[in-house]
């Protein structure tokens, strides 16, 4: 097996063979997809009913601060770091309350978005039944050269939107029985999301928030997240910094940040735990993509985690890397990873005693 390569497995090649299969099978969604395209949205808008199937035995760390008007008041810190923008550790310091568009390219204090929709292809603790309901939100401040969403993190690929527009489309997941709301990449449009949040627990959302990150974050930004956001999904992408720099646009000290940011999150919402439905509400769930050539380091990070985290920290190591954008220009990640260099990645989780592992089979080699 270890002179085999792994074939290609992405989220976007899962979308679109399920839509596929839906159409197929004469099913009228697998996933509800609405990408953002249209025009900008100027006026606000009345956002959708409060109704939608939710867990009665839940509730959102989000709702309590609502209530005392503290969610809207850190909404209004982190919209204060954008005149002088230190919302990622890029700290670029650029004013995007006048309009530009700092490290990250997104435009101003403009809020752009990729698409949502009820995703099936993340975790099954995150998916279940209803799916996760998943907002991409465009540009990224890491900006890796390998990137598969290059399109909408690199060049900004989506439709402007306001506040409203955002918090109703969680309230439209929440009512298509979606399990979360899953937000991607949002890092630089973390004092939007808290508006809109804000807005959409007045009209009844009451699903947890996932903040699905490249694991990059600044802990002062961090700390104004405690108690607002229920799961913490963040890649730990890098253990050696020469890698960060060289495939993340500079971002030298990445391993040293992720690893202080993982804590942090831990601290919040502790070790991610089924329910009997086997849903994640609260919890932290790392990602690592294991790389070519042990771009990554991704024994060392099994080791990191181990000795810094609960064994049974969730971790899900995949196999799917395959080379995007301007990967080609870097022989060292120009192809994709072998059953050899995966298997090696797991067997190191296993030995210093990681017990809740998502792994991946070898059916599609």
């Amino acid at each position: 097996m270890d002179g085999f390569l792994l074939k290609k497995f992405t989220r976007r090649g899962f979308l679109e063979n399920s839509a596929k299969l839906g159409f197929l099978a004469g099913m009228s969604s697998i996933f509800l997809y609405c990408p953002e395209t249209a025009s900008p949205s100027n006026e606000p808008k009345t956002v959708v009913e409060k109704s939608g199937k939710t867990n009665p035995d839940f509730e959102p760390a989000y709702l309590k601060l609502h209530q005392t008007g503290e969610l809207k008041k850190r909404s209004e810190k982190l919209w204060a770091l954008m005149e002088n923008c230190q919302l990622c550790p890029r700290e670029c310091g650029d004013n995007r309350l006048e309009g530009k568009s700092g490290f990250c390219r997104a435009p101003g204090a403009r809020l752009i978005v990729s698409g949502y929709q009820a995703h099936f292809g993340e975790e099954r603790p995150l998916v279940g039944k209803g799916g996760s309901g998943t907002i991409f939100f465009s540009h990224c401040s890491l900006r890796c050269v390998f990137c598969q969403n290059w399109t909408i993190s690199h060049l900004g690929q989506g439709a402007e939107k306001n506040i409203n527009d955002l918090a109703g489309m969680m309230l439209r997941l929440q009512q298509q029985g979606c399990h979360n709301i899953n937000l991607v990449t949002p890092t630089h449009y973390s004092a939007h999301i808290l508006r809109a949040l804000d807005v959409a627990a007045g009209q009844g959302l009451r699903l947890p928030v996932l903040y699905n990150t490249c694991g990059w974050e600044r802990l002062e930004i961090l700390r104004l997240l405690d108690e607002i956001v229920d799961i913490y999904l963040p890649d730990f992408k890098y253990w050696d910094s020469a890698m960060s720099a060289k495939f993340s646009a500079g971002a030298e000290k990445y391993p040293e940040i992720t690893r202080k940011a993982i804590l942090e999150m831990h601290r919040q919402v502790g070790v991610a735990r089924p329910t009997k439905q086997g849903i994640i509400q609260r919890g932290l769930m790392i990602r690592h993509l294991v790389m070519p050539n042990n771009t990554g380091g991704s024994e060392k990070i099994m080791e990191w985690i181990a000795e810094n985290l609960p064994k049974d920290t969730y971790v899900n190591i995949m196999a799917q890397y395959s080379p995007a954008h301007k990967a080609y220009d870097y022989p060292e990640i120009s192809r994709r990873i072998t059953a050899k260099e995966y298997q090696k990645a797991v067997q190191r989780a296993k030995a210093v005693g990681l017990t809740n592992l998502n792994v991946q089979g070898y059916w599609w080699l």
